[in-house]
C-alpha cells in the first residue's frame, strides 16, 4: 500500500473511531436529556474522571503522578465507568433536586473543579503536562492493524451502548423517566420516587462519559488538561444530539458522526492553508457547527430523528 493511500486510511479510521466515542459520550448524554430531562453542562468533568482513572490505573509506574499499576486496559475501562457513576451519585444527591436551569450552572461549576484539581495536583496528575505512556490495545502492530483493530473495540463498544441503551429506553424504566420529564409532579402523585430515578439516571449517563473519556485517553495514549476544555468535551458533544435528535439513541449517534465529520473534516481545509490564516481560520469549526445546528433547526426543530414511542417488552 502506497504512502497516499495509507494516509486516506488511517485518516479514515481516525474519523471513525473518534465518531465511534463521541457516539458513546452523546448516548451517555442522551440518557440523562433525552429521557429524563436532567440539563448536565459538565460532562467535561465525568470524562475527565473517566479518562484519568483508566491512565492512572493502566500505565507504567511513573514518578511524575499517581498510579501505575499497569493493570490491563480492561480494568481500566471498567474502573472508569464506576468511578465516573460514583462521583455523579454524589454530584447528583447535591444538585439533582435544582430547576433545570440551576442544574446546568451547578454541573459546569462541578466540572471546572475537577479540571482545575486535575490542572493543578502535580503530585496526582502531573497537572499541565499529564499523563503519558498511556497503553493502547494491539500498539504492537504495524499500521494500519493497530488502529483498525481499535477502532473495531471501539464499534463493539458502541453497539453493546446502543443495545443496553435501547433496552432501557423500550422497559419500564425507561417509561418512568420519560414521565418525570415529562411531567414530574404527577410522577410523584402517582408514588414514584422521582428524585432517585433521577440519580440512576444521572450515574448512568456519567458512566458512559467516563467510558468515553477512557477511550479517548487510550486511543491518544495520552491525557491532559487540554483534552478536557469544554468546547470539546461539552458544547460539541451537545450539539451533536440537538441534531441528531434528543430522546433517540440512534438519532444520537448519527448526529456524533455527523459532527463529528464536519468538525474533522475543517481540519483538513485549514492545513492548506497559510500558517497566518490557518490559526484564524480553526474558529470556522465552531462557527460551521453553530450554521449546521442552525440549518437543521429550521427545517427539524427536534433534530433529524426524532423521538419515538418506545416499543412494548
Amino acid at each position: 500500500m502506497s504512502e497516499v493511500w495509507l494516509g486516506y486510511l488511517l485518516y479514515l479510521i481516525a474519523l471513525l473511531t473518534m465518531g465511534g466515542i463521541y457516539s458513546i459520550l452523546t448516548v451517555g448524554l442522551n440518557i440523562q436529556w433525552g429521557f429524563t430531562g436532567l440539563f448536565n453542562v459538565g460532562i467535561a468533568g465525568f470524562f475527565a474522571i473517566g479518562a484519568y482513572t483508566s491512565a492512572l490505573i493502566t500505565s507504567p509506574i511513573s514518578e511524575q503522578h499517581l498510579g501505575g499499576y499497569d493493570l490491563p486496559v480492561a480494568f481500566g475501562f471498567i474502573f472508569a465507568m464506576i468511578s465516573s457513576a460514583v462521583i455523579g451519585y454524589f454530584v447528583g444527591k447535591l444538585c439533582i433536586r435544582l430547576r433545570s436551569d440551576y442544574l446546568a450552572i451547578a454541573t459546569i461549576g462541578v466540572a471546572e473543579i475537577f479540571r482545575l484539581i486535575l490542572k493543578n495536583e502535580l503530585w496526582a496528575t502531573n497537572g499541565p503536562r499529564g499523563i503519558s505512556n498511556i497503553p493502547r490495545p494491539f500498539e504492537d502492530l504495524a499500521q494500519p492493524w493497530s488502529q483498525l483493530l481499535f477502532l473495531t473495540i471501539v464499534l463493539i463498544i458502541l453497539f453493546l451502548v446502543y443495545i443496553i441503551s435501547q433496552k432501557a429506553h423500550n422497559s419500564p424504566w425507561g417509561r418512568v423517566m420519560r414521565a418525570i420529564r415529562d411531567n414530574d409532579k404527577a410522577a410523584e402523585a402517582i408514588g414514584k420516587n422521582v428524585e432517585k430515578f433521577r440519580i440512576q439516571a444521572f450515574m448512568f449517563g456519567c458512566s458512559l462519559m467516563g467510558l468515553g473519556g477512557a477511550l479517548t485517553a487510550h486511543y491518544f495514549k495520552f491525557i491532559g488538561p487540554e483534552a478536557t476544555e469544554p468546547v470539546m468535551a461539552t458544547f460539541l458533544i451537545w450539539v451533536m444530539l440537538i441534531i441528531g435528535g434528543s430522546g433517540n439513541n440512534l438519532g444520537a449517534i448519527i448526529g456524533a458522526f455527523l459532527v463529528w465529520t464536519i468538525w474533522s473534516g475543517m481540519e483538513i481545509f485549514t492545513a492548506q492553508l497559510p500558517p497566518d490564516w490557518a490559526v484564524k481560520a480553526t474558529f470556522l469549526r465552531i462557527f460551521l457547527v453553530g450554521l449546521v445546528l442552525q440549518v437543521i433547526l429550521q427545517k427539524f426543530p427536534l433534530g433529524i430523528f426524532q423521538e419515538k414511542p418506545p416499543k412494548r417488552d
